[in-house]
């Protein structure tokens, strides 16, 4: 695992919080200029997320039996062609298609980047590698709405979709230049396309981590979803000071991956896992005691941190030990991973507002219930012979 290898994989990692929040500050004159609704605008979002999605579920399994470069290399681009679609987009109905033909095909460099960490590394040195794999796709999210808001500035709306190709295009060129099959033909399967998908699915262990990784990534979700009117509209905070306090948490969250993959030299990755969700867990449970007991919601700012900053110990630790247990079908594997993941952040997002502004009441029971779900799932992998353990 070379330094340019793990950055190319970072690079596919960060796929979708690019491909997602680099056009978000374009959304007003896109409105204005395709002549329709905010709703309309924000099918794009969601056609690009149901790609994603449902393309996990297709190229995890194909990179199990053709190998994980040329699905890769498909995947790669059909992104940059659909890239290219959306920036030329005549109107609303070709962009929201070019968004969903975009998820399908950046989808494959992110259950296939997975997949490769996993064939080429095992035990602690899997655990360190996806920690800093997910560290580094983790800034993404900080820093592509700053950029897209100065781009649609400067450059437009249609600016910034050419930024994205000329994005995925750089993604092409190095997938192309640099990565390499890391599955030899001995370990591929020869079976039906599904029998990868539900052989994973039929182990305990890799299931129970699979639900805590979802339910993990569901507080995540939950937090982001509901953070601009906590912040603003709870605490008070103007909306430059809620960026800065939501760079804080994010930065929190990045610096736990690195402190993670720097424990993983000499700590086994499921104790990390166990002591971060414990305190993930109680961490909710103040979120929910503090706004349902009356608490001044400028206090919610402590333990939300704690609870956000605990993420970035679990999710590259909990991928290792998942993929782990799916052995061969490491594509299969990490396409359950993330198809987890997107639901549960599509499930959990809508259920914050369900107070509107005026409590953050809906958000602590949501990542107190999501939290207690880790706990529970980590507890269902536990071992149960002598020869688990």
């Amino acid at each position: 695992m070379t330094t340019g290898l793990l950055l190319v994989l970072a690079l596919l990692s960060a796929t979708g919080p690019f491909a997602t929040d680099l056009y978000l500050p374009s959304f007003p004159a896109m409105t204005v200029e395709l002549g329709t609704s905010a709703t309309g605008v924000q099918l794009t979002l969601t056609a690009f997320l149901l790609g994603m999605g449902a393309g996990q579920l297709v190229f995890g399994p194909l990179s199990d039996r053709h190998g994980r470069f040329p699905p890769l290399l498909l995947g790669s681009a059909g992104f940059v062609v659909a890239s290219a679609v959306c920036a030329l987009a005549p109107n609303l109905a070709v962009l929201v298609g070019g968004r969903l033909l975009q998820g399908l095909c950046a989808s494959a460099g992110v259950v296939i980047a997975r997949a490769m960490v996993a064939d080429l590394t095992t035990g602690m040195t899997s655990a360190r590698t996806f920690s800093l794999l997910m560290t580094i796709g983790g800034v993404a999210p900080v820093v592509a709405p700053t950029a897209g808001g100065l781009l649609a500035e400067s450059l437009g709306w249609r600016g910034v979709l050419w930024v994205l190709a000329g994005l995925s295009l750089v993604m092409f060129v190095c997938v192309a230049g640099v990565l390499s099959e890391s599955q030899p033909r001995s370990r591929r399967s020869s079976g039906p396309l599904l029998a990868g998908l539900a052989g994973v699915a039929g182990n305990r262990k890799f299931l129970g981590y699979a639900v805590l990784f979802a339910s993990t990534f569901g507080v995540l979700m939950a937090y982001i979803s509901a953070s601009p009117f906590v912040y603003q509209n709870l605490m008070g905070l103007s909306a430059s000071a809620y960026g800065i306090a939501f760079g804080v948490n994010a930065m929190g969250l990045v610096a736990a991956g690195f402190i993670s993959a720097r424990l993983a030299r000499r700590i086994p990755p499921r104790r990390t896992v166990t002591v971060a969700v414990s305190v993930l867990l109680i961490m909710s449970l103040a979120v929910l005691a503090l706004s349902a007991g009356g608490a001044p919601p400028l206090l919610l700012a402590i333990p939300i941190f704690c609870a956000a900053t605990s993420v970035g110990f679990i999710m590259g630790n909990t991928t290792s030990l998942a993929l782990a247990e799916a052995g061969t079908a490491a594509g299969s594997g990490s396409a359950i991973l993330g198809g987890g993941q997107f639901f549960a952040g599509a499930l959990v997002s809508p259920l914050t507002g369900l107070a509107g502004k005026e409590s953050a009441v809906p958000l602590a029971i949501i990542m107190s219930l999501s939290a207690l779900m880790a706990a529970a799932a980590l507890v269902a992998t536990r071992p149960r012979t002598p020869a688990d353990r």
